[in-house]
């Protein structure tokens, strides 16, 4: 239940983020592909770094190293996951979500230096200050209302694709 409540609370974060980003530039309420208020690949992205973090922590790495290794790890594992969500979602919807060709550093629409360098250090401001407490919230999260959850997501990504 761990990894899948923080898959849903993430993805719940996501989407008020992108909500936010898009209130503010376009004038407009939109975020994702889905129905319900989730975005989900901040709830991919949050799985993989808590995986990374998971196994660098069992290798007993130095700290000042694993800091380092944790932003690499993180930056190219969480950018290829962008890149190929883009691509995959515009197969499927032929429709772009998010574009980065008007930033300096981008390459292709799916991927820019600048974003990905946002993801590495976004993963280090969770593993080191936001974990302790997003974990706590995560315990406290009802195995009824996870499953719930992981049952409206289906239904709503057969409805997504039917539509």
């Amino acid at each position: 239940m761990y990894y899948l409540n923080n898959f849903f609370f993430f993805s719940l974060l996501g989407y008020l983020l992108e909500i936010s980003i898009n209130i503010i530039s376009n004038n407009k309420i939109e975020s994702g592909f889905l129905n319900i208020p989730l975005t989900p690949i901040y709830g991919i992205g949050i799985v993989i770094i808590i995986i990374i973090n998971k196994i660098l922590d069992t290798n007993n790495i130095k700290k000042n190293l694993k800091i380092v290794l944790t932003f690499i790890i993180n930056t190219i594992i969480l950018t290829l996951i962008e890149y190929i969500g883009g691509i995959t979602l515009e197969k499927i919807f032929h429709k772009s979500f998010w574009n980065y060709s008007s930033l300096p550093f981008h390459i292709g629409k799916y991927i820019s230096v600048e974003i990905s360098i946002i993801w590495g250090l976004s993963s280090l401001i969770y593993i080191y200050f936001i974990k302790k407490l997003s974990d706590k919230i995560i315990y406290l999260t009802p195995k009824w209302f996870s499953y719930i959850l992981l049952i409206i997501t289906i239904i709503d990504i057969i409805i997504t694709q039917i539509i």
